[in-house]
């Protein structure tokens, strides 16, 4: 594997992204309409508001990406920011693209402040878990929702 560039989306990632996009959900074993899809890609390509993200780009190839939000908080200064997606395609796992990826958000965070980086997994996602356990914390918060 060559090394992973970490880049912002761009108008020419729209295919690669929709076909990562497409396995990300159908890991999730979730359906997302489609106008939801197309505002999220074009806030990504156009820059013009969140969700914000990256690409992972191997030899000219999108292989993964993640999407992230600012969000204000009531019991800290700076803003939180909540990586709401990442993937990586399988045929590239464990090479580092996540922790790439992660590192970019991080980054990103720094530069605005933000008091904390957090993310959601299911807790069947085993896998995802022993890169997390690696360069994060997990916390004692259980989810709800309606």
């Amino acid at each position: 594997m060559s090394t992973i560039e970490i880049r912002r989306v761009t108008e020419a990632d729209e295919q690669d992204w929709h076909l990562l996009w497409r396995g990300y959900n159908e890991f999730y074993q979730r359906d997302v309409e489609s106008r939801a899809t197309n505002r999220v890609w074009d806030a990504l390509k156009g820059e013009t508001g969140e969700p914000f993200g990256f690409v992972a780009e191997d030899d000219g190839k999108v292989v993964g990406f993640t999407h992230y939000f600012y969000l204000r908080s009531t019991s800290d200064w700076g803003p939180r920011c909540y990586m709401q997606d990442l993937f990586a395609d399988p045929s590239v796992r464990g090479l580092g693209v996540g922790r790439a990826l992660i590192e970019a958000v991080y980054a990103d965070a720094d530069k605005h402040g933000a008091a904390q980086t957090y993310w959601l997994t299911t807790t069947s996602n085993k896998t995802a878990q022993k890169l997390y356990d690696r360069v994060a914390s997990m916390t004692a918060f259980v989810k709800y929702r309606r």
